[in-house]
C-alpha cells in the first residue's frame, strides 16, 4: 500500500474502497464550493458514484498509468489528491487535486504537491511535473506558484464546465529545476 507521511498531520494514502462513503461525504458537504471548478459533481450524487471512481483509480494504480491518494489530516480524509496521468514515455506526471472547503487556506495543498512532486522526481525518476488549473481558479493556481513551477501556457477553452468552458493555466517544474529549488 502506499503510504507517505508528510508532516506530524498531513499524510498521503493510496485511495481504498472502503474511502468511499468518507469521501463521498467530503464531496456533497463542499458540493457547492467543489462545483465552481471541478466538473463530476453532477454526476456524484450518491456513494456508489465515488465506489465507481475509486474502483477506476484503483485500476489506474494496477496498471500503473495513474496513482491517486486520500489526504489525511490527523487521520481523516479533507481531500483526494495524486497523479491523474503518468506518462511512462515521455516522463510526464499530471497532478490533480481537491480539498474540502473547511481544510482550504492550511497550506495542506501546497505540502500535498511538493510531496508528490518530490515523488515523482526522486523515486520514479520522472522528468516533469504539470499541474493544470482553471485561469480564474486563482486558489488552485497559487499551489504550483508557491512551489516555483513556471508558467508554461493558457490552454484556451480546455475544460467544459457545466454550462461553459474554462481556460487552464499550465505549470510544469523539469527534474533539474526542482532539484535546484528544494
Amino acid at each position: 500500500m502506499f503510504i507517505h507521511k508528510i508532516d506530524e498531520s498531513v499524510s498521503l494514502r493510496l485511495i481504498e474502497l472502503n474511502d468511499a462513503t468518507r469521501i463521498y461525504e467530503l464531496t456533497d458537504e463542499s458540493r457547492h464550493y467543489l462545483k465552481e471548478w471541478l466538473p463530476w459533481l453532477n454526476s456524484t450524487t450518491q456513494v456508489e458514484d465515488t465506489e465507481k471512481f475509486i474502483k477506476g483509480c484503483l485500476k489506474g494504480y494496477a496498471e500503473n498509468i495513474s496513482l491517486t491518494t486520500v489526504i489525511l489530516l490527523n487521520g481523516v480524509i479533507v481531500g483526494v489528491a495524486g497523479f491523474n496521468t503518468i506518462d511512462w514515455s515521455n516522463k510526464i506526471v499530471y497532478i490533480g487535486y481537491w480539498l474540502g472547503e473547511e481544510y482550504q487556506g492550511k497550506g495542506i495543498m501546497t505540502k500535498v504537491a511538493k510531496a508528490l512532486t518530490n515523488y515523482a522526481i526522486h523515486t520514479l525518476m520522472l522528468n516533469k511535473v504539470e499541474i493544470r488549473a482553471a485561469v480564474h481558479n486563482y486558489k488552485s493556481r497559487s499551489v504550483p506558484e508557491r512551489l516555483g513551477f513556471k508558467y508554461e501556457a493558457t490552454i484556451r477553452q480546455a475544460e467544459w464546465l457545466y454550462d461553459h468552458y474554462v481556460d487552464h493555466a499550465v505549470y510544469g517544474v523539469l527534474a533539474d529545476e526542482w532539484k535546484e529549488l528544494v
